[in-house]
């Protein structure tokens, strides 16, 4: 990682506050490669603070803490976790983190383990008044994927720092406001898919850009999601709502129905209202070395063939509800096919969902699973096999443990130099360096936010199964089947916007 440069003091005559420098300072750092900042789209709000000296320390709000929420915290907090007693968390501070300031979360019972390891945080259910009455730095969003856009734009419009779960947002124009927003407004960004910062990707990129398998014409990519139920219909009963969860704000922008525990607390990745299905949970952990590695953008084509149909039908709107809307299929086949990019000529991208696999490679060895050692616990249910007119490389989830394929092809392999920066530490630390002025994070929104596009683009073709969708990134618009255009973004309930 190069030499952080420390932010110049303001002239000593002139006295300002510490929020005032920070904001003030952000948005002329920032605002350089960003173009010019419009102030009246995206003011300063007082309180707001948008980068700090590397040796001074953040003020961390937390949205959505009862998951991986709670992990990302934790990181950014420096906190150990020592021991792990039934559903009690146990953690030893390290001394070296954020301060954690804030936490938010709608359902009190799901995050007070979390509240319990930051005794001193605020605690909310509704982060527009967290962010009126704290003073807050930057901010983890960790939230259910439909009410992503909304949190981040809110963030983003008060100057903080945004730390987005993946995927980035719930539709495909979602990702391409919030990435403009965080652009014009010059905060630091950075989407939770953490194995971008890892090894793995890395080497996949140096052996790829190196012509160690020559021309990349194919990508194979599996998972074993969806973990939780899909291809179901809407539950009929209506439970009471727990006292300790406000359902409104959970809802959020979705079309508001009854609550029912098939939704929650994990279960809403599933329902179209509030999730994005296998491609939105681990597409952007799966296709990511493909993204950086091939440098695609958008795709000029997808297709996709379902287990269940889930068709829109012509005349249609997102508030009708029946069940060829409820639920993602059990399982999903995606084709993707990217045009030309530079020196790398068009190729196809793969999906396989729900527990399909692609064709395995007649030259794998034998009794070698596919994807192995990729994803410990679980090798080969998820993975990527590259196909390049000189050889194939093979690899886990998050990029890791790749490895050239045959073994002999990787022993024979004389590896380039490493000439991809390094991540010393954490996804979130990577983060908070961008927040204190450092370079950009690795996964930053204007590398995140077209990747997201590319990954929901998946989700658009899965409603309409069986037909082609033919995709003009720049207008954002499917040009061979209108109908379609109505699921690149979605109309928000009356009270929610960006």
């Amino acid at each position: 990682m190069k030499d952080e440069k420390p932010i110049p003091k303001p002239p000593k005559r002139k006295k300002i506050s510490r929020r005032q420098f920070l904001s003030t300072a952000a948005l002329t750092t920032a605002g350089l490669t960003a173009g010019c900042v419009n102030p009246s789209l995206f003011p300063a709000s007082p309180g707001s603070a948008i980068s700090k000296s590397p040796n001074e320390k953040l003020n961390i709000a937390g949205i959505g803490i009862g998951g991986m929420g709670k992990w990302n915290m934790l990181e950014l907090a420096d906190i150990e976790v020592t021991k792990v007693d039934g559903k009690k968390t146990v953690g030893e501070n390290l001394g070296n983190g954020e301060n954690v300031v804030a936490l938010c979360d709608v359902d009190f019972d799901l995050s007070a383990e979390t509240f319990d390891l930051f005794p001193k945080a605020a605690k909310y259910k509704d982060y527009r008044k967290m962010f009126d009455n704290e003073n807050i730095d930057a901010v983890v969003i960790a939230t259910p994927d439909h009410t992503h856009a909304a949190i981040a734009m809110e963030a983003i419009k008060r100057g903080k720092h945004v730390y987005l779960q993946k995927p980035m947002t719930y539709t495909v124009k979602e990702a391409r406001i919030v990435t403009e927003a965080a652009r014009k407004a010059g905060v630091a960004t950075q989407m939770g898919n953490q194995g971008h910062s890892g090894e793995g990707i890395r080497l996949i990129c140096e052996w790829i850009w190196d012509g160690a398998i020559g021309d990349v014409h194919r990508v194979d990519m599996w998972t074993n999601r969806a973990i939780w139920p899909q291809g179901i219909s809407r539950p009929t009963e209506t439970p009471p709502i727990p006292a300790t969860l406000d359902w409104d704000k959970w809802i959020g922008p979705a079309p508001y129905r009854a609550y029912h525990p098939a939704y929650l607390p994990r279960f809403w990745r599933g329902w179209w209202d509030f999730g994005t299905g296998a491609l939105g949970d681990m597409g952007c952990h799966i296709m990511d070395p493909a993204f950086w590695a091939l440098k695609l953008g958008a795709p000029e084509s997808i297709e996709a063939s379902a287990s269940e149909r889930r068709l829109a039908v012509e005349g249609s709107d997102w508030g009708r509800r029946d069940d060829a809307y409820e639920t993602f299929p059990t399982a999903a086949i995606v084709r993707y096919k990217f045009p030309a990019r530079g020196d790398m000529g068009p190729m196809k991208l793969n999906w396989y969902d729900g527990g399909l696999k692609p064709p395995r490679p007649d030259f794998l060895e034998k009794g070698r699973r596919m994807g192995e050692g990729g994803d410990p616990g679980s090798a080969g249910d998820n993975g990527v096999i590259f196909y390049g007119d000189k050889g194939a490389l093979m690899c886990g989830a998050y990029g890791r443990s790749p490895r050239l394929i045959p073994e002999t092809d990787m022993k024979a392999y004389k590896k380039p130099e490493k000439t991809i920066e390094r991540i010393a530490d954490s996804h979130e630390k990577d983060w908070v360096r961008a927040c204190k002025g450092g370079p950009k994070a690795t996964s930053n929104f204007e590398y995140a936010g077209p990747f997201t596009e590319s990954v929901l683009l998946g989700n658009v073709a899965i409603r309409f199964a069986g037909k082609k969708l033919d995709w003009d990134g720049k207008k954002m618009k499917v040009t061979n089947l209108d109908e379609a255009n109505e699921f690149v973004h979605r109309p928000y309930r009356e009270g929610w916007s960006l």
